[in-house]
């Protein structure tokens, strides 16, 4: 426990804070919409693409790694010389 004034000082003005209404609540909710930048149509198909190949190129790394260590563990665990 700290007596230091900086956590009396937080405790006090947390305890002053009233509560938003909703109504005050949905008018700042569409003040914030408002401010967003939505893409456009050729800017989300860029997106849309440079996700997928990403997804794609990780999804091929983690495959080979897996079935590379799968083979591996399987050689050293059986002993098998056929893998």
């Amino acid at each position: 426990m700290s007596d230091s004034p900086a956590t009396d000082k937080g405790r006090q003005s947390d305890a002053g804070e009233r509560r938003t209404g909703p109504v005050t609540f949905y008018r700042q909710v569409v003040a914030e919409l408002r401010k967003v930048v939505y893409p456009t149509r050729e800017q989300l198909v860029t997106y849309f693409f440079v996700v997928m190949s990403f997804v794609l190129v990780m999804i091929a790394i983690v495959s080979l790694l897996d079935l590379g260590l799968g083979k591996a563990v399987f050689a050293i665990f059986t002993g098998a010389d056929d893998v």
